[in-house]
């Protein structure tokens, strides 16, 4: 059912830690495949793939770059993009699949992204709280928040171009708050500087 693609910079224990949350799902068949991009230029990435028996691909360039070659190598009808250290809730397999299952059965193109909450293990800044407060008030989600999106859509809508600045922001912004539905499943996101 779905490909997890994940773009990684040679850090080892995010993604265990995000691969970990994802091996329910994998049991259940909701996973397909998992696509480890790494654009690190070690083998360390490459490891963890051939260890935790998830798909490798080596790119050079930016995270857009990494997420798009990811999209195009992916064998799936849906498309689980996710940030290494992303760690998904209990209940993440059965709302995808209710998610999955209700957009093919309306017809209407939309993608989900998952309720961002910070890891509670993370002191949180003040930046990051003004940046949280900013994008409640826009109503916009965070990148790392996860998306959840079929391959006909992320088509048509072009997908993460690896030219652009900010592609994952842009993307998002493009689904505009009609285009995508907020699920109830939470996404615990490291902060950046940890990982």
């Amino acid at each position: 059912m779905l490909s997890v693609i994940i773009p990684t910079d040679g850090g080892e224990q995010p993604v265990v830690a995000t691969l970990a949350a994802l091996v329910p799902g994998a049991a259940a068949g909701v996973i397909r495949e998992v696509l480890l991009v790494d654009r690190s230029g070690t083998d360390a990435i490459e490891r963890v793939a051939d260890v935790a028996g998830c798909n490798f691909l080596p790119v050079k360039g930016s995270r857009a770059e990494a997420l798009a070659a990811g999209a195009r190598h992916a064998k799936s009808d849906w498309l689980m993009f996710l940030h290494p250290g992303a760690v998904l809730d209990n209940g993440w397999i059965d709302e995808t699949s209710q998610f999955v299952q209700a957009v093919a059965a309306s017809g209407r193109l939309r993608a989900g992204v998952f309720r961002y909450a910070r890891s509670p293990y993370m002191d949180a800044s003040l930046g990051d709280a003004a940046k949280h407060f900013v994008r409640l008030l826009l109503r916009r989600p965070p990148v790392d928040q996860g998306l959840l999106i079929s391959r006909t859509h992320y088509d048509r809508l072009g997908g993460y171009s690896p030219t652009a600045r900010r592609s994952e922001a842009k993307l998002l912004a493009h689904l505009g708050r009609s285009g995508r539905a907020l699920l109830r499943t939470r996404i615990f996101v490291p902060d950046r500087a940890a990982i």
